[in-house]
């Protein structure tokens, strides 16, 4: 059942590169035309929705963050959604990855704030009107939080893609083993993996819009 989240590779070469690639060579590229095809337009509608979604709850120091919010927004929801595909990889199933997209960004983030204002970005790591005696716990337990939150990241969308796939391959193979012993209960769970299905799609779709929302809302702190 954990075959499909080893990485393929073909002739001991690692094919991760061309996983995590492929996805950009689905988009149109964009041309200095006004009127353009029907693809290109829904495409430019999409990215204008997400960045106007992302860019909402932030100020406009943020702003100038909108193209690699945007760009990491994209990139996830085609691997994602992708992945769902039968006989495909999901790059986004493997911890590794995901932590490599969320460690630098969140540090970026950080260190913007201790560059820029750093009184109000450690004042973070200490409430107002704390007691003293909770004060060197509270500034520990402020910091341990602080630098779970990328690990939090990556382990979040490994999770709910893991779960998920794990679970579609366990209820098709019920549903093609029971085909001809039971084919009235193989019906029954077939329906099950048809809601299943959509439920994944709609967890793909959400949890990419989460991690990048949460680095957003940690940039957010820090401008």
């Amino acid at each position: 059942f954990f075959d499909q989240f080893s990485s393929p590779s073909l002739m001991g070469i690692p094919l991760i590169l061309i996983a995590t690639t492929f996805p950009a060579l689905l988009l149109p590229s964009p041309n200095n035309r006004w009127v353009t095809d029907r693809l290109s337009t829904l495409q430019l509608w999409i990215i204008n929705l997400i960045t106007k979604q992302l860019m909402t709850p932030l100020n406009k120091k943020g702003h100038k963050w909108a193209l690699i919010l945007t760009s990491l927004m994209v990139f996830l929801l085609l691997i994602n959604l992708l992945g769902l595909l039968p006989y495909t990889f999901t790059p986004t199933t493997q911890l590794s990855m995901n932590l490599a997209l969320a460690f630098p960004l969140w540090l970026a983030t950080l260190l913007t704030g201790l560059r820029n204002q750093p009184s109000i970005s450690l004042g973070h790591l200490l409430p107002e009107g704390t007691p003293t005696l909770l004060i060197p716990a509270l500034i520990l337990i402020e910091t341990t939080s602080l630098l779970i939150r990328p690990l939090a990241l990556g382990v979040r969308l490994t999770a709910n893609l893991t779960a998920g796939h794990l679970l579609i391959q366990l209820i098709s193979t019920a549903t093609t083993t029971l085909m001809s012993t039971m084919p009235v209960v193989s019906l029954l769970t077939l329906l099950v993996l048809f809601l299943l299905t959509i439920l994944e799609v709609a967890v793909a779709m959400i949890q990419a819009y989460v991690f990048v929302l949460l680095l957003s809302l940690y940039l957010q702190e820090n401008i």
